[in-house]
């Protein structure tokens, strides 16, 4: 749980390594899920699945990463003057972020695993350790779908706050999760 103080600490750097690495990636992996379900049928197409479960599986790593960073690392104190509402909605969005980002990977590796075709890492073929099921690998897809709607909105809820504390309420929250110190 987020916690409020006088002065506002800033982040550590592999925290904010971690924070920018995988919003960029996050991001970059929206828009490019997106593509290629509109090319989905085209020719060549593969490519670019192929490249969106490789850079997934890192991510998932990354994300797994972050999580054992933040479970051993306590966040930053928010400053006194966070609102309390605030203070509380930040650490429920928090968690659903976290939730998200630990659910979108596994969703959509389930559903690839259950797909017909090959799991390749950047051209590697991974293990089959399930068998086919088409019906199985559509919800798990259908579900990674589902929770990149969800992300996108934590995303756009978490980017909002982060500039309302830095052009409004000019409080140094955002810069705990800049890379200076100052």
């Amino acid at each position: 749980m987020f916690t409020t103080a006088n002065k506002t600490a800033p982040y550590a750097s592999p925290a904010v390594f971690l924070h920018w690495t995988l919003a960029i990636l996050i991001t970059g992996m929206i828009g490019l899920g997106w593509y290629m379900m509109s090319i989905e049928e085209d020719p060549g197409s593969a490519w670019y699945f192929n490249l969106h479960k490789s850079i997934g599986l890192i991510i998932a790593l990354l994300v797994l990463l972050r999580l054992v960073w933040r479970l051993g690392h306590k966040p930053t104190s928010l400053p006194a003057s966070t609102q309390p509402w605030e203070v509380t909605a930040s650490a429920a969005s928090h968690f659903v972020l976290y939730a998200s980002m630990i659910a979108m990977p596994i969703f959509g590796i389930m559903g690839s695993l259950l797909s017909k075709k090959d799991f390749l890492f950047f051209g590697l073929p991974l293990p089959r350790v399930f068998e086919a099921n088409h019906g199985f690998a559509e919800i798990f897809f259908t579900a990674h779908s589902i929770t990149t709607w969800v992300l996108v909105g934590l995303i756009s809820l978490h980017t909002l706050a982060a500039l309302k504390h830095l052009v409004i309420n000019k409080d140094a929250v955002f810069q705990r999760m800049w890379f200076s110190k100052s």
